[in-house]
């Protein structure tokens, strides 16, 4: 096996190129609004980020090229994302924000071309945003997907969609929803999921209250939303009836991995900030830096940022090859989304009190990174399917041996 480390030279270019763009342009508009994107203008800044973006020749490095994208594979998006994330607005600025980049990978690979017309192209223009309607409130799916409890059922010309959720990202604002529902089957089975688009001004269609969280830097919140008697055509199923748990896997482990991509670049940031400060900042007859207790601190730093880059590049390979990588992305992503919360935690012990205020970006940087442990799939229960894999394979092997 052999892993090629290298980029070609126009992945290089678009790298550079992304990283003068999110340095330049999109940091000194995130640092006037404290990483608070609604606050900042929501839509509005967006729309004139990814404006800006496109002008940068930065803008959908994710998406096909037929739908003005840079049609870039997992490997190659790796860094380009890294570089956007490196600003709490640069993924938004280059349309690779979650859940639009996920929605926009698997509309990619499912959708067929009316619905790729239809959804996927102003998805990828930045036409519209998008939100994933799968999590529901207990005892609704959540990490566990198979609890699955929103129902459609067939009705006339099509189906009938009924079901609480919650926790949907960008719902408020957006332009269309993929749902999870179940068409066969009852919570607790692993089949029978199905998956369907509608636009957002469905009849049926409700947004809810935004769930107050720790984050700011996602557009469009974290929202409940109710569908209620949402009547859809045969037309709206993505890929094939009682298949949506297969489909998600599309999207899930690619999406987790460019999760880690863009937090990788904000603890990247976080850590500069640190190291910049301990290089100049002298107490107790030295420099910080200097100091044994901070040098064990930014040396941490530097492996948790390698080794999940490490892990990161593995599992994108893997993903690039053809293989699910199932047991590659959990640990790619339960070692990083612990990894990058120790970075910036570090990066705030390190500078005192200024980091833990607003003059540096520190603060904002530890509540945008700290509920990764969370979504798409907590720690503990990524631990549990790597453990589960790992002793069903010695388990087999037993068996064999006998």
């Amino acid at each position: 096996m052999s892993i090629d480390l290298t980029y070609s030279p126009e992945v290089r270019d678009l790298i550079d190129r992304t990283r003068t763009f999110t340095r330049d342009v999109v940091l000194p508009i995130e640092d006037e609004h404290a990483g608070d994107i609604t606050a900042g203008g929501g839509d509005a800044l967006r729309i004139g980020l990814q404006q800006a973006a496109k002008a940068a020749g930065v803008f959908a490095p994710h998406a096909p090229l037929e739908f003005g994208g840079h049609g870039l594979n997992m490997s190659d998006r790796a860094p380009v994302f890294e570089e956007a994330g490196y600003s709490l607005f640069g993924p938004t600025a280059l349309n690779i924000a979650a859940p639009d980049e996920g929605n926009v990978h698997m509309l990619a690979h499912i959708a067929n071309p009316e619905q790729k017309q239809q959804f996927l192209a102003p998805l990828a223009h930045g036409d519209v945003r998008s939100a994933f309607a799968m999590t529901e409130p207990a005892p609704g799916a959540g990490s566990d997907p198979s609890a699955l409890t929103t129902r459609a059922v067939r009705a006339e010309g099509g189906w009938r969609i009924n079901g609480h959720k919650w926790f949907i990202t960008g719902a408020d604002g957006a332009g269309f929803f993929i749902i999870m529902a179940r068409t066969s089957g009852e919570p607790g089975q692993r089949g029978g999921a199905t998956m369907f688009l509608a636009p957002a001004d469905s009849p049926g269609i409700r947004v809810g209250r935004h769930i107050d969280t720790l984050d700011r830097a996602m557009i469009g919140g974290h929202c409940e939303v109710f569908f209620e008697d949402l009547l859809v055509p045969d037309a709206a199923v993505l890929g094939e009836v009682d298949r949506g748990f297969e489909y998600a896997q599309v999207r899930l482990g690619p999406a987790r991995m460019t999760h880690v991509m863009r937090w990788l670049g904000a603890a990247r940031r976080g850590h500069d900030v640190a190291v910049a400060r301990v290089a100049e900042r002298e107490g107790f007859g030295s420099r910080l830096g200097d100091l044994g207790m901070v040098q064990k601190m930014v040396a941490d730093n530097e492996i948790d940022i390698a080794a999940t880059r490490a892990l990161l590049i593995r599992a994108c390979w893997e993903l690039d090859s053809g293989d699910p990588a199932s047991n590659a992305t959990s640990i790619a992503k339960t070692y990083a989304a612990e990894a990058v919360f120790r970075i910036v935690d570090r990066s705030m012990q390190m500078c005192g009190g200024m980091g833990v205020s607003g003059d540096l970006p520190l603060a904002r940087l530890s509540r945008e990174v700290r509920p990764f442990r969370v979504y798409d799939g907590p720690s503990e229960v990524h631990r549990w399917a790597i453990a589960k894999r790992v002793v069903g394979a010695a388990k087999r092997e037993l068996r064999a041996a006998k």
